[in-house]
């Protein structure tokens, strides 16, 4: 019976004479039962079918990179065949020690023991709360990120020592939910992957956001920081400036934390728990894209009037025009970039794009106030209007952030976060400073 995942319950009698029962409640509450002699009348199997979809859900949890434990007060027999059911464990061959483990064994490990073996186990049998408490410390001592479910008192002090502790929200008990950071409405373990789901969307969505914002950032610095230094003029003005960061800040931030959870979030793998929030491919992506903006537009401030064919205008009025000209230019370079910044390491950067209104809408609202800002509020943006075919440069301009992101994307980059790198002359000196 345990084999096929039934856990059995054992009924048995036996006689007793009633003068041999006290009849006083203080008595009878002293009174131990009697153990020996018992009769056996059944053995009954009782079955706890796993929920629809929970198969599944595990799959798709392994095959997103988190490897899903069981920790179970049944024995090792219901446990292991309850296992290969929902496909915690895949096979027979699996289930040997230490990938299959008692509590009473696990506990009585030291704690440097306790921590090699967590990193094996799958399913944890006869295990008491404490156990799935040792486990937990255990497996972020490792430096592993945790997640816990539960439903019991008994599971709070896991839940709680868990990064994350998941709650059932129909049969969980009140200590149980006031110990975990996320409640599961439907108590079904399916919803786990929504909850992975969802939070590498969060985090992917953060990432996109930090990438276009510093793209932005660092062409603006660069190109007014140059300009001033070599002229003592500056070609993107205040006003214009804050329009960039409202494009930036509010407008880039509505558009990128908007994109929904895609089914592509599942098959990355895990972000480590000291991994930085700005990967290599980011730092690719920013230097390319922000290469591309200072050169064309530190091009335009130098020659531009020349190239824009304005040496031949009054002067004062041909600046004018092409400040205007890379103010206008540096925001289309913005708005096709955002399409970029999407996708930071997919080749198709519109994959999806219809799914998302909002960001249409407000690329589209950009693109709008951007024509308004240039052609009617000359005055106050300290820009003046543009002929059609200074517009089509600049969308040209920006257009050519979108080849290039394929090309940069061809760019390897090293495993090895940026980070480390940064580190080592900083270690060097405290470790030189400690001699």
């Amino acid at each position: 019976m345990a084999k096929n995942s039934l856990r059995c319950v054992a009924i048995a009698c036996r006689t007793q004479e009633l003068n041999q029962v006290p009849k006083e409640q203080e008595d009878l509450d002293k009174w131990a039962l009697p153990e020996d002699e018992l009769i056996l009348l059944a053995i009954v199997g009782i079955k706890d079918p796993c929920r629809p979809g929970v198969r599944e859900a595990v799959r798709i949890c392994t095959s997103a990179g988190v490897k899903v434990r069981m920790v179970t007060g049944d024995n090792l027999q219901t446990a292991k065949a309850i296992a290969l059911e929902c496909g915690i464990l895949s096979s027979d061959t699996e289930a040997v020690e230490p990938t299959i483990i008692e509590g009473k064994v696990f506990r009585e490990l030291s704690e440097k023991e306790r921590e090699q073996v967590a990193k094996k186990i799958t399913v944890m049998g006869r295990s008491s709360p404490n156990d799935k408490l040792l486990l937990v410390q255990a497996l972020r001592k490792n430096g592993d990120v945790v997640a816990v479910t539960g439903d019991g008192t008994n599971d709070a002090p896991a839940l709680h020592e868990a990064d994350i502790g998941l709650s059932m929200g129909i049969s969980g008990t009140e200590v149980a939910k006031e110990s975990s950071d996320i409640i599961i409405l439907d108590d079904n373990f399916a919803s786990v992957v929504k909850v992975v789901r969802c939070g590498r969307s969060v985090y992917a969505n953060i990432q996109k956001f930090i990438q276009f914002q510093l793209t932005v950032n660092v062409a603006a610095l660069i190109i007014n920081v140059v300009a001033a230094m070599s002229s003592g003029d500056v070609p993107l003005k205040a006003v214009q400036l804050l329009w960039v960061n409202l494009i930036m800040d509010t407008l880039g931030a509505l558009a990128l934390a908007t994109e929904p959870p895609t089914d592509h979030l599942m098959h990355r793998t895990p972000v480590g728990r000291r991994e930085p929030l700005i990967t290599n491919i980011m730092w690719r992506n920013l230097l390319v894209q922000s290469f591309y903006q200072v050169a064309v537009l530190l091009v335009l401030n130098f020659a531009g009037l020349s190239i824009l064919g304005l040496n031949h205008e009054n002067h004062a009025h041909a600046v004018e025009v092409k400040n205007t000209m890379i103010f206008n230019a540096f925001v289309m370079c913005q708005i096709f970039n955002e399409f970029n910044a999407r996708k930071p390491d997919e080749m198709n950067v519109f994959r999806g794009v219809n799914k998302n209104p909002l960001f249409v809408a407000i690329v589209g609202v950009t693109f709008i106030l951007q024509i308004i800002i240039v052609t009617f509020l000359g005055k106050f943006a300290h820009t003046v209007r543009l002929g059609w075919q200074l517009w089509l440069a600049s969308i040209i301009i920006g257009l050519v952030s979108w080849p290039l992101a394929i090309v940069g994307k061809l760019i390897p980059v090293p495993k090895t976060p940026m980070s480390v790198y940064f580190k080592k002359p900083f270690r060097k000196y405290k470790a030189s400073r400690n001699a």
